[in-house]
């Protein structure tokens, strides 16, 4: 539940300026605003699952888009069921959005990719929860390699060589000798990924899915000492989100979704437990921002 201090779950992935909000909690338009995200650069939204803690914020976020005169059309990546949510309470006020909807219905219960499109991948986290629930990975494609500026004059290489190039051609001068990719290039950058990991029960399938990942969010509802109501509620422990981590040998992560039974005094009983299994492991605060490329 919401309280003073807490609020459901939210959060935003910005890529090369492109934002895609992942859960769409109850007040998340106003925590939005705080960070002085514009809900109008918004155009993808991605819904784990249909528990309201997850989506409750949602046609509010909707409505305020359109009363803010947006135009460009949204799409909802969603399980079966968003739109008609969505539809009813427009339907009911006799609303008409100035912007079209597009609805990408969720049903597949293995991986799959939803969205590619230049340099982002974003693919489907199957996860185990008592009702159908997706986790979601963002997957940077390879970048490109980068030019030795210096290389360009010296071998008079064309504009129009340049993109080849840097895809990993070799060059042929002017005298048909073959000048080597290497040669002429660095290294890429490494590409990143980022994994989000809705409410879920224990589900070491996923790891796979989520190897070396650069950073991931895995919810921690329950301490070890109620790893059985995390059972039989079908949410994880802080000690099972560590695991989850470790075995796929990520780089750090997020717990969050903390029981409403737990206060702030407890984030370092949740830390202590998690950093016994996955030392690298931190608090997913509120107003958090995480860069993973500086």
């Amino acid at each position: 539940m919401p309280t003073v201090k807490k609020r459901p779950s939210a959060q935003v992935i910005n890529y090369g300026n492109k934002y895609y909000l992942v859960d769409c909690g109850e007040g998340t338009q106003v925590q939005l605003r705080k960070q002085k995200i514009s809900l109008l650069k918004i155009n993808h939204i991605f819904i784990s699952h249909l528990h309201g803690d997850h989506y409750f914020g949602l046609i509010g976020l909707v409505n305020s888009m359109h009363l803010l005169g947006r135009t460009k059309e949204l799409n909802i990546y969603a399980p079966k069921g968003m739109t008609a949510i969505i539809d009813v309470q427009l339907n009911a006020a006799n609303a008409r959005l100035n912007y079209k909807i597009i609805y990408h219905e969720l049903t597949e219960k293995q991986s799959v990719c939803i969205y590619d499109e230049k340099g982002l991948e974003i693919h489907t986290i199957p996860l185990k929860h008592r009702i159908y629930t997706n986790g979601f990975l963002f997957k940077e494609k390879p970048l490109l390699r980068k030019m030795k500026q210096e290389k360009i004059a010296y071998y008079e290489i064309p504009h129009y060589k340049i993109n080849d190039i840097k895809e990993g051609a070799d060059f042929i001068d002017k005298n048909g000798e073959v000048i080597p990719n290497t040669h002429l290039t660095f290294p890429p950058a490494p590409s990143l990924s980022y994994a989000y990991c809705s409410d879920t029960a224990y589900k070491e399938d996923i790891v796979p899915l989520l190897s070396n990942v650069d950073a991931l969010y895995h919810e921690a509802t329950f301490l070890e000492n109620e790893k059985d109501l995390a059972k039989k509620t079908f949410h994880s422990t802080v000690r099972q989100a560590a695991a989850i981590a470790n075995k796929s040998k990520a780089s750090a992560l997020y717990i969050g979704h903390f029981s409403a039974r737990y206060t702030t005094e407890h984030y370092a009983q949740f830390l202590q437990e998690a950093k016994e299994v996955f030392e690298q492991t931190k608090i997913a605060n509120e107003g958090d921002i995480i860069a993973l490329r500086p």
